[in-house]
This record gives C-alpha cells, sequence and structure tokens, in this order.
C-alpha cells in the first residue's frame, strides 16, 4: 500500500477528470496536457492504487469497482482542498448579487420566511433567495455540493447526521386549532371530547397516523382521522369552515388566527415540544456570505423567540 508521503496529491485531480469523461483524450485536454502525458498519469495512478482503474471495452473505458468506490470520497477532498487554498472570500451584502437557497419546511416558510425577506431586502437589496420544499429524505448531497446554502426544519424530522452543523433557532409546541363557534370546542377540551371530534392530519409523505395518533395509542386511545393533506397550510383554512379540527404548531397557530375565525385551545395531550434548527455542511461554516446568512436567519428567529 501506497504511504501518502509518496502519493503524489496532484494525481487526484487527475483521476477526479479521468472519472467524469472516461477518455483520456478528453481529460488530457482539460489538463491541458498532451494524450500521453495523461496516459503516463493513468499509468502512475494505477500503479499507486494498485488496481487498473479504467479498462477498455467495446463500449468505452469503464471504472473498476475499487475507482467508483473512490469517486465522491477524492470529489470531497478536492472540494475541502479547493476551500483551504482560496481562502475567504469578501463579502459586502450592501452591494453582493448572490443567490442563497434555502430549503425549509412550509411551517418554516411561513413563519420565517416574511421577516427574513424584509430584512434582506433592506440590508442587501441585490441578493436573491431561492426557497425549495424539503424532501422526505436528508437532502445530503445538495449541502455537500453547494446546491443548497441551509436546511431549516424540524430537529426530530431532519435529524442531520455528522459531519453536518446543526444550530437551534426556536422551539413549539402543538395546540388544538377549531374554527370559531364550533359547538364542542371550549378552553377545557377533555381528551375524551378530543377523540369525538374528527381531525384533519398534515402528512407530507400520506401517511395514516401521526404522532397524534402514536401517543393515543400507547394510551390506548385512538381519533378518527377525516381528512388527510399533504400541505401544512390548506389545514388552518379547511378548519376555519368546517367541525374538523387540527393539532397545529403554536407559532403558526396564532398568525393564522389573526386572520382567519379559528380558535386555539391547549390539546389534551402531553406531546413534547419541537425544536426548529438550521443545518448547514461544515465546508462553508467559515464563508463569510454563508456565514452572514446564517446570522440573518438566527436574527429573525430571535425575534420570535421574543
Amino acid at each position: 500500500m501506497t504511504e501518502l508521503r509518496q502519493f503524489d496529491l496532484n494525481l487526484l485531480v487527475a483521476f477526479d477528470l479521468l472519472m467524469k469523461e472516461r477518455n483520456v483524450s478528453r481529460a488530457a485536454e482539460k489538463m491541458f496536457i498532451s494524450q500521453s502525458a495523461m496516459s503516463h498519469v493513468l499509468q502512475r495512478l494505477r500503479q499507486q492504487l494498485d488496481d487498473p482503474l479504467l479498462l477498455k471495452t467495446p463500449a468505452g473505458m469503464m471504472p473498476t469497482e475499487r475507482a467508483l468506490a473512490l469517486v465522491e470520497p477524492v470529489k470531497q477532498v478536492l472540494r475541502e482542498v479547493e476551500v483551504l487554498i482560496r481562502g475567504p472570500e469578501r463579502f459586502d451584502p450592501a452591494t453582493s448579487q448572490r443567490r442563497f437557497v434555502i430549503a425549509a419546511t412550509d411551517y418554516i416558510e411561513a413563519l420565517v420566511l416574511p421577516k427574513l425577506v424584509v430584512r434582506i431586502n433592506q440590508l442587501a437589496p441585490g441578493i436573491d433567495i431561492h426557497v425549495k420544499r424539503t424532501s422526505t429524505l436528508f437532502p445530503a448531497a445538495p449541502l455537500e455540493q453547494g446546491e443548497t446554502d441551509v436546511l431549516l426544519g424540524f430537529e426530530v424530522m431532519l435529524q442531520a447526521p455528522k459531519p453536518f452543523m446543526c444550530e437551534k433557532l426556536f422551539d413549539d409546541y402543538m395546540v388544538c386549532l377549531a374554527r370559531v363557534g364550533h359547538p364542542l370546542v371550549s378552553a377545557n377540551l377533555s381528551l375524551d371530547e378530543y377523540i369525538a371530534l374528527p381531525h384533519i392530519l398534515v402528512s407530507r409523505i400520506g401517511s395514516s397516523t401521526g404522532q397524534v395518533d402514536a401517543w393515543l395509542a400507547e394510551h390506548g386511545r385512538e381519533r378518527r382521522v377525516a381528512l388527510t393533506v399533504s400541505h401544512f397550510l390548506s389545514a388552518p383554512l379547511i378548519v376555519s369552515s368546517t367541525d374538523m379540527v387540527l393539532a397545529y404548531p403554536r407559532r403558526t397557530a396564532e398568525e393564522f388566527a389573526r386572520h382567519l375565525p379559528v380558535q386555539i385551545v391547549p390539546l389534551p395531550i402531553d406531546l413534547p415540544y419541537y425544536n426548529s434548527v438550521m443545518v448547514w455542511h461544515p465546508l462553508r461554516d467559515k464563508e463569510p456570505a454563508h456565514h452572514w446568512l446564517r446570522e440573518q436567519i438566527h436574527a429573525v428567529c430571535a425575534e420570535l423567540g421574543a
């Protein structure tokens, strides 16, 4: 096995190009060297990694299993080295024309984005913000590759793996949302009264149960889910014109109660508080522009906490 002190790290750049192009001539053009020089580089890679790496087939050059296993680790190493040698870039928010991409749940989008956009427009009028909805799977690749700058959502749902960085923004808890004038809902809603009502469940993945159902099942109880919706923001509109009730985060429930004929009453079940967090990749932790964006998000969420 080749030791690190004996390995020419420049070969990793060549390896990355060879895996992208799977053609010695095209890889040579990208490195601005001759085809024969690139062939020599490939031979050195084969010797130092003790593997053919690329094999000639009727369909062209095909990577070996070892080569395929090295593709992503090598890309990661090269990204980290690039950040290291490039150093921090100067960032002036007042003149920047940068575009940031934020992945967020619709809950976070409704609660944080209005205040965040006002703040950024005041401090950095040239900056554009693109918000996309989070997927059901943790978006590791977009965060690693810089396609997404930050991820915002509930900590219990995101479960950010290492080495991603995670910071708490604020917490929230569930309340019961019902229409104003509902004949069966009062401030002292009992568990039996609550279970007897028709319920709305918000489920992005189409599940027929949620955390309320899990709590009820643990206590030998069950409710009727009369309607399941996939969008967080449509449910309060339905509540406002029906006798259905909804378990909903308090912060956004209060926002809707200012504009819709809905009331907020305590849930007669003991659900935990939910931490909303911001997640990002450590590769961008020291970038001035990225750090500035996180500061703005944190400042807006601090106002929510206050």
